[in-house]
């Protein structure tokens, strides 16, 4: 379980930062990119967390997955407040945005394994673990070869390899598709759906509605850093006027 109590982010802003945020005659020194958010993802869910570039989901994610702190609020993970205790949590997270950094000189095999060296996992266990991860992403013909040699989707089945080898309670994906051919998404959801029946708690990001349409079970709209809507899936479909999951979430925006 996720739980985001008053969550605030605030980043100080460079000078030149500023010119850009800012107008001549008033240039912050601060900026609110997350402004107390609370939510809850339940294990065994979806939890689908969109809105427009800048809004503030990445962030979010950061936060939620321990690469950065809030300045104000509490996050809990599983029941424990990640900022008492930020190993305990990362134990239980996986994290993975479209984004993660490879090593181009290492094999997808190799990769995964570093990072299942990383958090302490059995020889026996983890090459169970591989083999069954590396079948549902359909890695067996290039497990081997050097990730700078591989495709873009193949990078990416690579990087979530690496994300869920530690078989994490919590996997927090980041616009895990995007620029992706359509196989390799459809991989990608794929293992979101088996995640989501073995319990996870699952959170992801995405520009793609009819990703959420599929996968959502609670959706939360955040737009200058605040939610302007948290609710089911269902009740997100009763604000639609039309059949469109697009034209729904702009309306919610432009009367936010």
């Amino acid at each position: 379980m996720i739980e985001l109590d008053s969550v605030t982010k605030v980043f100080s802003l460079s000078k030149d930062q500023r010119k850009i945020v800012g107008s001549s005659e008033l240039r912050p020194r601060l900026f609110t990119a997350v402004d107390s958010v609370s939510f809850t993802c339940n294990s065994g869910k979806v939890f689908a967390l969109i809105g427009p570039n800048g809004s503030g989901k990445t962030t979010t994610l950061r936060m939620i997955a321990t690469m950065m702190s809030p300045t104000s609020g509490v996050i809990s993970i599983n029941g424990n407040n990640t900022a008492d205790n930020g190993r305990l949590a990362r134990k239980s997270i996986g994290f993975m945005t479209n984004q993660t950094a490879l090593y181009d000189r290492l094999s997808p095999y190799e990769m995964v394994k570093y990072f299942a060296d990383l958090n302490g996992m059995e020889k026996n266990k983890f090459e169970k673990r591989c083999s069954k991860i590396f079948s549902q992403l359909n890695m067996e013909s290039f497990s081997n070869k050097r990730i700078g040699t591989l495709s873009s989707g193949m990078k990416q089945k690579t990087s979530i390899a690496r994300t869920i080898i530690h078989d994490p309670d919590i996997i927090v994906f980041d616009e895990p598709t995007t620029g992706l051919d359509v196989m390799t998404s459809r991989a990608i959801l794929d293992l979101i759906k088996n995640s989501k029946e073995e319990k996870k708690t699952i959170i992801f990001s995405s520009h793609r509605m009819e990703e959420v349409q599929s996968l959502a079970d609670d959706i939360v709209i955040i737009y200058n850093g605040k939610i302007i809507f948290s609710g089911s899936k269902n009740d997100f479909e009763s604000k639609m006027d039309s059949v469109s999951y697009d034209d729904t979430l702009i309306k919610i925006i432009d009367n936010a």
